[in-house]
């Protein structure tokens, strides 16, 4: 077996096995990038913990295919570079849609989400996802809010009681004729 073919084996496994982990997947022509901006693009997905790797389409289809993104193979062609995360969904999107509004040679492709292909437009809507601190951030506050407002009615209660009973002392009974009389 000749070096070569078994580093394209190594590409395709090493493909495979992050696609079969992931659940976001992004196919993106970055034709017309620098090699500097496309490292700084690297960079950025490395730290976020985005997989980025540009791999040729045919080892790219031989990767996807049978599995969860198989859904990506009809539409790679080009020069292409594929991404996927396997952590917050929106992380990767959120990467993308940032890059591609500072460089417009980078264009997203494709997007699947689990498995379904969506249209390269709605990377704007995964990129909007919360983190999973803010998600968790959003729930504690809505599930706060209900106990915080029980605690301040039952705090009204003996409030308002005695504001009544102070109205009540205040008139004195004087208001409807039926006083002590003495």
């Amino acid at each position: 077996m000749s070096l070569a073919l078994a580093r394209k084996q190594a590409v395709v496994q090493e493909v495979a096995a992050t696609a079969a982990d992931a659940g976001l997947a992004i196919a993106a022509e970055y034709r017309g990038l620098t090699a500097g901006e496309l490292n700084a693009l690297r960079r950025s997905a490395r730290e976020q913990g985005v997989y980025l790797r540009v791999v040729k389409n045919t080892l790219a289809r031989r990767a996807l295919s049978g599995g969860r993104f198989a859904c990506l193979e009809p539409g790679l062609s080009g020069p292409l570079l594929l991404a996927f995360t396997s952590g917050e969904l929106g992380t990767a999107a959120r990467l993308f849609r940032d890059f591609a509004q500072e460089h417009e040679a980078l264009i997203v492709r494709e997007v699947a989400l689990e498995g379904k292909l969506l249209a390269p437009g709605d990377i704007g809507r995964l990129a909007d996802l919360p983190t999973r601190e803010q998600a968790i951030a959003r729930l504690m506050a809505v599930m706060r809010a209900p106990p915080g407002r029980l605690a301040t009615l039952l705090r009204q209660i003996p409030v308002r009681l005695l504001l009544v009973l102070r109205a009540v002392r205040g008139n004195g009974g004087n208001g409807n004729g039926a006083g002590t009389g003495a």
